[in-house]
């Protein structure tokens, strides 16, 4: 929810702050979201006042207005530049991303000269006190390092994503289990041993495999 209120924010000013109606369209868009999720009013209210309770998100009651909205608070609580505002919210929106990644889609709330300037405020935000960014190993088929946020972790569970990288340690490229490569690997074997043997024999040396040893012996 935090991510929504940074973007719609620095997107869509006109209609910020947001009421509980707009933090749920928000939340459910499908576009620059991962994962799509469905929040109904009273999940994005209890959301809204665990932020209130953080310091990270206001109320707002304005005159002539029925409904309350909310405005985030990050810049004053975190203490962050905008550079680190529209990473970190990209962050919370679509979790752990590479450096090039978060470049091209945080720069449509805020526009990030270089990939060095990705660098250093991701570097920043790694180097608090309290961290809010963690680097993570590459993605499977990747050599670029990605980075995921520490304000909401649970948003986006690293252990489902590692145990998805383990099974595909073990199955392979090819998508078998280690017990089917170990069973091609053992037919293969004996069928090399069945060539051995035929060519052994015509060869009038016998069978090679045959028990007590082969060759000469093996004729004995």
């Amino acid at each position: 929810m935090l991510g929504v209120l940074i973007e719609k924010e620095l997107t869509t000013p006109e209609q910020y702050p947001l009421t509980l109606n707009g933090i749920i369209n928000g939340s459910s868009q499908k576009n620059n979201r991962e994962p799509v999720v469905q929040f109904d009013e009273g999940r994005a209210y209890e959301a809204a006042e665990g932020l209130r309770g953080k310091g990270l998100v206001v109320r707002v009651d304005t005159v002539g207005s029925r409904v309350p909205k909310f405005r985030q608070e990050a810049v004053q609580k975190l203490g962050l530049t905008r550079y680190e505002l529209v990473l970190l919210a990209e962050l919370l929106l679509r979790g752990p991303q590479t450096v090039g990644e978060l470049r091209g889609r945080a720069s449509r709330m805020h526009h990030l000269d270089s990939m060095e300037i990705v660098e250093e405020m991701l570097k920043k935000m790694m180097e608090r006190e309290e961290a809010l960014v963690k680097e993570l190993p590459p993605s499977p088929g990747s050599r670029a390092e990605r980075f995921m946020q520490l304000l909401c972790p649970e948003a986006h569970p690293v252990e489902a994503v590692v145990g998805v990288v383990s099974e595909a340690a073990v199955v392979g490229t090819s998508g078998r289990s280690m017990a089917e490569r170990i069973g091609q690997l053992e037919a293969e074997v004996a069928r090399l041993k069945e060539v051995v043997k035929k060519l052994s024999v015509s060869l009038g040396e016998g069978d090679p495999f045959a028990a007590g040893g082969g060759g000469e012996a093996g004729k004995a």
